[in-house]
């Protein structure tokens, strides 16, 4: 007798034989029972997957002996010729070879005949999208409406090459890839009816390297029973067919998830020499990565798929590197990857790839910055490398330097007007607005008591140089900054530094518990310095409702323009960045035109208001210029214009589109 290959010999011959396809199974079965069978299927799906074998079985349930019926004998005579390709009323067509208009009319011309044993006439045209345009529409009319013994079966593995007016016409079927443990476990089957003694390590090796095709898993197994004879193991597996073993991609994924490059490359290294594929590795190394990543979800899952000994070595590298770093892993490998498929030296982009992933490992990414910062907040140990964690305090001299004492009231000096990266961080962390708004103090012995003595005449001296200038606080909440004496004090003779400390200069606290509509109208006098053209059209908003993410305003109708002007990006942004410092937390502007609001009334303005000074924080001057008298008036300083902001301002372009004018430039 004629050796017979495994994938013939256990080729599926009934559907309870058909493995890793139960929803095609399934839906065959329940059509034939519910006697709903289509004129018309067609078979979708990868090599090796049953696609065949199903279209055989389906052909057997519907012309066996008193069918359509699912539970035939595989033993009857007229399933045996279906099995075989012998007979009379099971046409199978190979659509590579048969793929012209002649071929398709001389089918169309026996469609007519009624079945010689069976109850159809079952046609089976294999790798259909192998057909020609013209042969399709040739099979269009008789494809719709076939007469009632006839049935179609179409099997491909490249169905976007078959016409939508024929996809239309079938019942699609999508055969997918047989998982390994199926398959691996089919493969302990056939070594046990054909007395051989098969590792299981080497058949998880044969049903990963078959990447879900049974055909060609059997076709591995005949090929190494023939090299091994009786007993086949892992290494047999892994030398004919050049595959990697997972305890090696294990040894190697954790060499790089400890950092240990010098392994990892040397590890490589062997392989190479060996005459491993490196693209097959590197895509095995990807694989190990992703397992990791699904076993930090969910364990079961991960080591489902796999032997309980390499679940163990996954359930030990789980906990080497956290989910950000192996996703990152995975991207940069992803990339070498693709690097690799051209290149000529594939090794070289390889260790490339390992060198990337130790310096990706060694560096220290802003959620690290945040979650140490969120440990240290809990009282927590810090596990940052000290030189990779950025200093967000100022140092201890310049905190001194800095700090200033309280006046009788005891409040402490204001923040800078512009938050530093650890009050960003502190806001994202949640910290209290108090802990956010002061800097850093150093305690000193020297320091000013709560109420600080006055200097003497006979301790300042008339000629001493003015002092350098204290760092004034920026604008805190946008209300008046009260006008306060500034204690300077010269150089002191060396008999006065003992008896009495200099003070130093007093600036007023910081608000950053604004909220509300004091929030806003704090806002809309700090945006007036930095946008002059827009300053008027803040005054139209109607503060309606804040919350911790978002501040709402209203405007009516008639001033709709003015929300449009303040919703390009540069003002809003301005008035985002102003309200976030100000608040102490990230807030967005939202502007609503409502019809119930009504435009504010002008305020008028007072004389003296016009004609007072600003108040401002400055040093006391020498006599003469204390003595002499102040202006009358001061004039209001002129805003300086940005002229293309100007021109831009949907105000000032829908004038000149009313009446027809152009901006010039006086003089």
């Amino acid at each position: 007798m004629n050796y017979q290959v495994f994938a013939r010999k256990y080729r599926p011959q009934t559907f309870d034989d058909v493995l890793g396809q139960d929803h095609v199974v399934r839906t065959l079965r329940n059509a034939i029972t519910q006697n709903r069978l289509a004129h018309a299927y067609l078979f979708v799906g990868p090599r090796g997957t049953g696609k065949t074998s199903t279209a055989r079985i389906f052909a057997k349930a519907l012309n066996c002996p008193g069918g359509p019926k699912v539970d035939f004998d595989p033993n009857d005579p007229i399933c045996v010729e279906i099995a075989e390709g012998r007979s009379l009323d099971v046409t199978e067509i190979d659509g590579a070879s048969n793929n012209s208009v002649d071929d398709i009319r001389a089918l169309r011309e026996t469609v007519n005949f009624a079945p010689a044993v069976g109850n159809f006439r079952i046609y089976y045209i294999d790798e259909v999208h192998m057909l020609s345009t013209s042969a399709f529409n040739a099979l269009l009319k008789t494809l719709e409406e076939p007469p009632p013994h006839v049935k179609f079966i179409f099997a491909t593995t490249e169905p976007h090459k078959i016409l939508p007016t024929i996809l239309s016409r079938c019942q699609r079927f999508d055969l997918r890839r047989i998982p390994a443990p199926v398959i691996a476990k089919h493969l302990l089957h056939i070594a046990q009816e054909e007395k051989v003694v098969l590792d299981p390590l080497a058949a998880h090796a044969i049903a990963t390297g078959a990447d879900g095709g049974m055909r060609d898993a059997q076709s591995m197994l005949d090929q190494l029973v023939a090299f091994c004879g009786s007993e086949v193991r892992e290494e047999d597996v892994l030398d004919i067919f050049g595959f990697t073993s997972h305890r090696t991609v294990s040894e190697l994924g954790g060499a790089v998830l400890r950092g240990e490059t010098a392994s990892a490359l040397s590890q490589l290294y062997h392989h190479a020499e060996s005459g491993k594929d490196l693209s097959r590795l590197l895509a095995d190394l990807i694989f190990h990565f992703r397992n990791l990543l699904v076993h930090q979800v969910d364990p079961e899952i991960a080591a489902r798929d796999l032997p309980p000994e390499m679940a163990e070595m996954l359930a030990e590298q789980a906990g080497l590197q956290s989910t950000e770093k192996l996703m990152l892993l995975i991207d940069q490998f992803a990339d070498a990857e693709v690097s690799m498929k051209w290149a000529s030296n594939k090794r070289l982009y390889f260790e490339i790839g390992l060198i990337k992933a130790a310096q990706t490992l060694n560096e220290v990414s802003l959620s690290d910055v945040v979650n140490a910062l969120r440990k240290s907040m809990a009282g927590e140990s810090v596990a940052l490398p000290a030189d990779s964690l950025p200093s967000f305090a100022p140092p201890a001299k310049a905190a001194a330097s800095t700090a200033s004492p309280a006046k009788s009231s005891g409040a402490t000096a204001a923040a800078p007007a512009r938050g530093s990266m650890s009050d960003q961080l502190r806001a994202e962390l949640g910290a209290p607005a108090a802990t956010r708004s002061q800097p850093a103090k150093t305690a000193s012995p020297a320091a000013a008591p709560s109420s600080p003595p006055a200097p003497s005449e006979s301790t300042v001296s008339a000629t001493a140089p003015e002092p350098a200038p204290q760092p004034r606080s920026g604008k805190s909440s946008g209300d008046r900054v009260e006008s306060d004496t500034l204690l300077e004090t010269a150089k002191p003779a060396p008999k006065a530094v003992a008896e009495a400390a200099p003070a130093p200069t007093v600036t007023p606290p910081a608000s950053p518990s604004l909220d509300g509509e004091a929030l806003w109208q704090a806002a809309c006098q700090e945006f007036r310095v930095k946008f002059p053209l827009q300053a008027g059209y803040t005054s139209e908003m109607h503060f309606l409702s804040a919350d911790a993410r978002q501040l709402l305003l209203g405007v009516p109708q008639e001033h709709r323009a003015a929300a449009q002007s303040l919703e390009r990006p540069v003002p809003r942004g301005a008035l985002e960045e102003i309200l976030t410092r100000l608040s102490g937390r990230r807030l967005q502007l939202k502007i609503e035109v409502r019809a119930d609001l009504q435009p504010f009334e002008p305020l008028p303005s007072t004389e003296a208001e016009s004609q007072s000074p600003p108040p401002s924080l400055t040093a006391s001057a020498p006599p003469k210029a204390a003595a002499a008298p102040p202006p009358a008036s001061v004039e209001p300083e002129t805003p300086v214009l940005d002229e293309k902001e100007f021109q831009n301002d949907p105000l000032i372009r829908e004038a000149l589109k009313l009446f027809e004018a152009r901006v010039t430039k006086k003089g």
